[in-house]
């Protein structure tokens, strides 16, 4: 798994710095953010979108095909369009998740801003959310976006990760810490 993410992340970066360079000379890069932002939208609501791109027994030609009948019904900006032919044409669509990723971490680097996932055993109030990245921000020194989700197993606490930082204050890591502790003790 880590070599795919190795070898898309290989592919996926000179694209996404080549876009990022023309976006910050046209001074389009949030609006070329918010044209991936649609792209990943569509990737992630449609599955067969999805494995289209991904699909290596659907032809060059007709993925550009494709391509280009979802570029006349979307209202992306020719700068993301032309990219889209471009990773189209070289036949690379398959890694446009990654691009759209590897954008989007330039982008926010070039605001001094940093994401950071945040897993919860239940929903973070707007309060709780505003105290947790301002923490963050003292911390690191950038501004913060949270990205939040849930997971019940858990049990209480959080599991914050910044970057290859990680902070796990989660009650389920204790117990299992604990349970690990008490089969030495005997």
């Amino acid at each position: 798994m880590s070599a795919t993410l190795s070898v898309l992340t290989g592919i996926a970066r000179p694209y996404a710095a080549a876009l990022f360079d023309l976006a910050s000379d046209a001074k389009a890069v949030e609006a070329t953010e918010k044209d991936l932002d649609a792209i990943s939208g569509l990737i992630a609501s449609s599955d067969d979108f999805a494995r289209f791109l991904k699909s290596p027994t659907i032809s060059a030609d007709a993925k550009r095909e494709a391509l280009e009948a979802i570029l006349g019904k979307a209202k992306t900006s020719e700068l993301v369009a032309n990219t889209l032919r471009l990773v189209a044409r070289n036949g690379r669509l398959f890694a446009l998740p990654a691009i759209i990723a590897a954008y989007k971490a330039l982008a926010a680097e070039a605001r001094n801003e940093v994401a950071a996932d945040v897993v919860s055993a239940t929903k973070l109030t707007a309060a709780q959310e505003k105290e947790l990245a301002k923490v963050l921000q003292g911390k690191l020194g950038k501004d913060i976006t949270l990205n939040a989700r849930v997971d019940e197993s858990l049990i209480g606490g959080l599991v914050v990760k910044v970057g290859s930082k990680m902070i796990d204050t989660s009650l389920k890591t204790k117990l299992s810490a604990m349970k690990i502790a008490m089969k030495g003790i005997s």
